[in-house]
């Protein structure tokens, strides 16, 4: 609560991946969907691509709709001040864009899109990493305490 105005504070969180296609937009739509009260949530990219429907497909699993999501660049909030950064990429294999921002958070997941066999074998790996997402968003921002 801002102690002049009385308003409620939203903090500014942008998660960040290379393609901005599925991690980046799983914990962006978790985020809206739990506590968009609090924060405003945004994501992007190195490059812009698509919203994968695979990520769309696991998210709606768990009520959550990003189908109206798009990709984007980190460009895109050029001049823009954010709270937390956070980077979703693995970053053995894949280097995540970086953006300034008060605080940064450097979390793992492997790359869903990267998956490979028959249609249910990828959507498996979808799953399991919008759990692993789940269980970050919550216990970072979700569930934290207010300061």
């Amino acid at each position: 609560m801002c102690r002049l105005c009385r308003l409620p504070v939203v903090l500014r969180v942008l998660f960040l991946c290379v393609h901005n296609s599925a991690r980046s937009q799983m914990a962006e739509g978790m985020l809206r969907a739990w506590a968009g009260d609090r924060y405003d949530a945004q994501s992007a990219g190195s490059a812009a691509t698509e919203v994968r429907p695979l990520a769309i497909r696991a998210m709606e699993e768990i009520g959550i709709d990003i189908s109206g999501q798009r990709s984007k660049t980190v460009q895109t909030f050029d001049g823009q001040h954010f709270d937390f950064a956070v980077a979703v990429c693995n970053d053995a294999k894949e280097a995540c864009p970086y953006f300034p921002a008060d605080k940064h958070f450097n979390w793992s997941f492997d790359d869903p899109a990267a998956a490979s066999g028959s249609e249910e074998d990828r959507l498996a790996v979808f799953r399991r990493v919008r759990d692993e997402i789940a269980e970050r968003v919550r216990a970072t921002f979700v569930n934290a305490p207010r300061t």
